[in-house]
């Protein structure tokens, strides 16, 4: 999973200095054209607008993360999805989903303080990180961290043969 993730990080940083380049040069063919275009309408789309742009790239990145954490802590809420939840976002050893909880519990949290918590840590770092790494390096070390995390909490729950499900990474 991590030579995946770090493979196509790599392959999405490539095609996206590419395109970043790509769009330079056309921005600078059609900057006459920036006065035809209409203004966007409406002042709450404005200021989403300025806060977005005001943001780093890492909190901007970091963003998508916790909107990930945020509606899987909220799916947690709906009653007719605990089955679900419980199969596809815990982790378990003994359970027969072995492969992808080992990916969807590192979103998932029942405590909204420890959702709280993680998220604002991660907030807090993420424009340091993703300026030294990358957003794409970055979520492939997320990504890859949580994996391997679960996949540590699976040995030592072998190991002690303790196998009672588990959240988060």
């Amino acid at each position: 999973f991590t030579g995946t993730a770090f493979g196509s990080a790599a392959i999405w940083q490539y095609e996206s200095l590419k395109s970043r380049v790509q769009t330079y040069f056309e921005e600078a063919r059609a900057d006459w054209m920036d006065k035809m275009r209409p203004q966007k309408r409406g002042d709450f789309r404005k200021q989403v607008n300025n806060w977005w742009n005001n943001l780093t790239e890492g909190q901007r990145t970091v963003t998508g993360i916790i909107a990930a954490n945020v509606f899987v802590f909220c799916l947690w809420r709906l009653p007719g999805m605990r089955r679900i939840m419980f199969t596809y976002f815990t982790s378990n050893p003994s359970s027969r989903a072995l492969c992808s909880p080992m990916l969807l519990s590192t979103f998932s949290h029942f405590s909204l303080f420890h959702m709280a918590a993680n998220m604002y840590v991660l907030w807090s770092f993420s424009s340091s990180i993703v300026s030294l790494l990358g957003c794409e390096q970055f979520i492939a070390v997320y990504l890859s961290a949580g994996v391997i995390s679960t996949f540590v909490s699976y040995v030592a729950k072998m190991a002690t043969g303790r196998f009672e499900p588990s959240l988060g990474a």
